[in-house]
């Protein structure tokens, strides 16, 4: 079962419609912020002479920010409509572009995986915990990444019984009509904003100023709302697991940014050691 089949059968958000709609927002400035959060986690200033490779590419904002630091770049998502996305975004900025290609795929199919070859970067921010089989998918991409490359992902962190009732939310908003959905949603943003002011109130700033900003990757405050309670499957883990996970296998740690303990994505940077 397809992508399109999984989201007609409800067993699968509709990530890139989310995405399609965000990227009529698209400006500079998102794009720049993107570029600023690729450059902090991977300690460089330049992507130039890098294979890049970017694993459920989304929108194709972080593609088109690798592209821009210099990278050959090589996106690949499992949602059709997100593969449309990230050829928009190409098409904008970057049309007729040799180094820079954009395919539909998915990193649970080892065939397809084999045929990419090995990258100097391999990333996947807030994708792989969605694919229904997390931990494959963590091992799927140690292949695709060359000895000293970097490896760059985020994953969901684990609240234990928090994280379960959030499963069952995002479940049921994947599988109801139109007016559960526009109530999950409202629901669970009233949630989010409450505890933002409240925060903003104890410390005397803006609850929104990081999304004013556009400091987050370069992201929309709406449209991650949407993905959050939608984006189904849904699997987590805590830091130490993905760490473990990847230390068994002769990688090391070089950065490393949780969610402290809240309901956000841990992020990592590994280097896999020659």
């Amino acid at each position: 079962m397809g992508a399109k089949e999984e989201i007609k059968a409800n067993e699968r958000f509709e990530f890139g419609e989310n995405w399609a709609k965000f990227l009529e927002q698209m400006d500079d400035e998102r794009i720049a912020a993107s570029m600023l959060a690729l450059k902090s986690m991977l300690a460089s200033t330049s992507l130039a002479g890098k294979r890049f490779l970017d694993i459920g590419s989304g929108s194709g904002l972080s593609s088109l920010a690798a592209r821009k630091l210099g990278a050959k770049v090589y996106s690949f998502d499992y949602d059709p409509q997100s593969v449309a996305c990230t050829r928009e975004l190409k098409r904008r900025y970057f049309v007729d572009d040799d180094d820079w290609t954009i395919a539909e795929g998915s990193v649970l199919d080892k065939e397809y995986l084999t045929s990419l070859g090995q990258f100097d970067i391999v990333y996947s921010w807030g994708v792989l915990h969605h694919t229904g089989a997390m931990w494959e998918a963590l091992a799927n991409v140690d292949a695709l990444l060359s000895y000293g490359g970097q490896l760059f992902i985020a994953i969901y962190n684990d609240q234990g019984g928090t994280s379960g009732r959030w499963h069952k939310i995002k479940q049921s908003y994947t599988k109801g009509g139109k007016l559960k959905k526009a109530l999950l949603l409202a629901l669970v943003s009233g949630y989010f904003n409450s505890r933002r002011l409240a925060s903003g109130l104890l410390r005397h700033c803006d609850p929104f100023y990081e999304w004013k900003q556009k400091e987050s990757r370069g992201m929309d405050l709406r449209r991650d709302m949407v993905d959050w309670v939608g984006g189904y499957p849904f699997e987590v883990a805590r830091p130490e697991q993905v760490f473990d996970f990847y230390y068994q296998k002769g990688y090391t740690l070089t950065r490393l940014y949780t969610a402290g303990g809240g309901h956000a994505c841990n992020q990592f940077v590994f280097e896999k050691k020659v």
